[in-house]
């Protein structure tokens, strides 16, 4: 199978879909690989490097498009990519279906055969394409949220562990996943009193015997939400339904309530986000405020630690990739189910009950189209 990468073009997106050794691992497998010329320089690879590893540099990215049966991307194509899908194309990258309807469409109007790394299920439920990017994403929370606590960018002025004699940061996470473990983790690591919240008791109990008094555990309804952030110094949106829209937990009302320079972290803002304050913003421009309230919600947040990112993200997606190139995506998706729950779309159909759900549409089982 030809596979390609191309240098992603989201705005500050530094990571990329194929490393030199994932390229070797393809060329191994009996398979052709083409990269668009710099698209690893973000992350610290060198066209040498996948040249050694036996990929073809392409100068530029509408060649890579046009040349491959299997694009390996990262982040969802944007706008100007759309004309470059072709029927029958695989698209194996993160998606984020359910907060894009433009791409959607463009995704069916061109018969693409599109895989989303976030909705690829095992059979325990894990999310194995999307945990990376979750711990990643979670680590940070608190990294930029204690950052934006600082006064020159519009918060509070406080210091998230504090100092002998000075209170510490009260830390809220909605949502005890991936996503809110790990901030949960560092949260705890920097010293600040943290209160996670999930519907889930179980899950509540694992993080209970996990942190111990570290932490103060609760579930997540309307009240105690509204009563937590009363006090709250940073809030992490951390929920997710894969594939789906977020429920809105953070709501508008709240706001007034809160500090004046608390600091929310909507970490879930490439589903559409967990407030109903929430909207995406880049890196180059991540924050805003409202009643009050800084908000930080890149879209991209693991691109600010490409190399982490890419090689962490890598380490997931190359063995299904390797399953849909050598048996192609059909075959692929008969041997392995789990590979199935990741196709999101495929030749002019939608195949995902929750992205079909958030846009009011039917969808049709894959069984039934392979």
């Amino acid at each position: 199978m030809k596979i390609g990468c191309v240098k992603e073009i989201k705005n500050n997106e530094f990571r990329v879909g194929l490393t030199p050794d994932n390229v070797r691992a393809y060329v191994a497998a009996g398979h052709h690989v083409y990269m668009e010329k710099g698209a690893g320089a973000g992350s610290g690879f060198t066209d040498n490097e996948y040249v050694d590893a036996g990929a073809s540099l392409i100068d530029n990215a509408a060649d890579v498009w046009h040349l491959v049966d299997m694009m390996v991307k990262v982040k969802e194509p944007l706008e100007e990519e759309y004309p470059l899908f072709h029927d029958g194309l695989i698209l194996y990258t993160y998606l984020h279906l359910a907060a894009d309807p433009g791409q959607l469409d463009a995704l069916l109007a061109g018969k693409v055969k599109a895989v989303a790394y976030e909705t690829i299920q095992e059979k325990d439920g894990s999310l194995p394409c999307l945990a990376p990017m979750s711990q990643i994403a979670g680590r940070l929370s608190i990294q930029e949220g204690a950052k934006y606590l600082e006064k020159k960018f519009g918060g509070e002025g406080i210091l998230l562990a504090g100092v002998p004699g000075t209170p510490k940061a009260n830390v809220v996470i909605l949502g005890g996943g991936t996503v809110g473990m790990n901030a949960c983790k560092i949260a705890v690591g920097m010293g600040a009193n943290v209160t996670i919240l999930d519907v889930n008791l179980k899950r509540l109990e694992q993080l209970d015997n996990m942190f111990g008094a570290h932490i103060q555990t609760l579930v997540s309804t309307d009240s105690n939400i509204e009563r937590v952030l009363r006090n709250a110094d940073l809030v992490i949106g951390s929920v997710l339904i894969p594939g789906g829209s977020t429920p809105k937990l953070f709501k508008k009302k709240y706001l007034p309530e809160m500090k004046d320079g608390a600091v929310f972290v909507d970490v879930a803002i490439d589903q559409g986000g967990c407030g109903e304050s929430s909207h995406v913003t880049t890196h180059d421009d991540p924050v805003y405020t409202v009643d009050g309230v800084v908000h930080y919600c890149v879209g991209n947040m693991p691109g600010a630690v490409p190399r982490t990112s890419t090689i962490a993200l890598t380490n997931a997606t190359l063995r299904y990739g390797l399953q849909i190139a050598e048996a192609g995506l059909e075959e692929a998706c008969r041997k392995n189910p789990v590979i199935s729950s990741g196709v999101n779309c495929y030749c002019g159909s939608l195949t995902n009950a929750n992205v079909a759900a958030a846009h009011g549409l039917a969808y049709t089982e894959l069984s039934s189209l392979i």
